[in-house]
């Protein structure tokens, strides 16, 4: 995104690879987060969740984002923020929400646990692959630079080391919480068995648990997905930096077959 006093505009690097003119859901996410992050900033806290529901396509133009505190709190505050676009007639609707959890941080390393365990081998001794159908290529996806890609089966999740090749907003620096946003959405591609020439599978929704701020700019996804059969599906993934995991994503999926 390149920034112009408090609106964005979004590069063609935004790009989504059902149709050029909208994003890919990384983006406006991204820019949701770094929005919160920054509302009213709270030494020795962060985010702690975030919900970004998706009310329609993302345009590739003029954005806006609005964040606000819902629920002040010393320990615990609930944050919101609003993606807003510009239409072509001259109005404005807003295209995504979020909502986050900021919690205040405190010394748990005698307590410290994970679920996961890393993400092997890392990325920096892994190849560089690609993680998703051969014909999904440009835009978002070329932002972003991957390593150690695995194909997703019937049996195991699909893998990848992502890293963003560009900052979120042109000219600054991306916290670690933002660069992890940079990257979580891509979990639906990952895990993605379907063709895409067959079928679409679009979140609706992305939901991040981050149970400790990420180190570096390498993120791992590992991903699976169910899909029902009454056209809904949930893409789960867990997400890591070199170390180990540090968080969850899920999103639901519209699912539906191509004419």
């Amino acid at each position: 995104m390149s920034r112009e006093t408090d609106r964005y505009r979004a590069t063609r690097l935004t790009t989504s690879v059902w149709a050029e003119s909208m994003q890919h859901g990384a983006p406006p996410s991204a820019l949701l987060a770094r929005a919160l992050e920054q509302c009213s900033p709270v030494p020795g806290t962060r985010l702690a969740r975030v919900t970004m529901e998706i009310l329609g396509p993302v345009p590739v133009g003029e954005l806006t984002v609005q964040a606000r505190v819902e629920r002040p709190g010393r320990r615990v505050a609930m944050l919101s923020a609003d993606l807003v676009a510009d239409l072509p007639d001259g109005s404005t609707r807003a295209v995504a929400r979020a909502t986050a959890w900021r919690v205040a941080m405190t010394d748990t390393s005698a307590a410290e646990q994970t679920l996961d365990p890393p993400l092997v081998p890392g990325p920096d001794e892994s190849e560089a692959g690609w993680a998703f159908p051969d014909h999904w290529h440009g835009g978002f996806l070329d932002s972003l630079e991957f390593r150690g890609a695995r194909p997703v089966t019937a049996s195991e999740p699909g893998r990848v080391w992502a890293r963003p090749r560009y900052p979120v907003v042109a000219g600054e620096q991306t916290s670690p919480i933002v660069g992890l946003f940079a990257v979580a959405d891509i979990a639906n591609g990952v895990a993605a068995l379907l063709d895409p020439t067959e079928w679409t599978f679009l979140n609706t929704d992305l939901t991040v648990q981050i149970v400790r701020e990420p180190v570096g700019e390498w993120v791992g996804v590992q991903a699976r997905t169910a899909i029902g059969d009454d056209g809904i599906g949930l893409c789960t993934s867990t997400l890591y930096d070199a170390t180990g995991s540090v968080g969850r994503t899920f999103q639901t999926l519209e699912v539906r077959a191509r004419p």
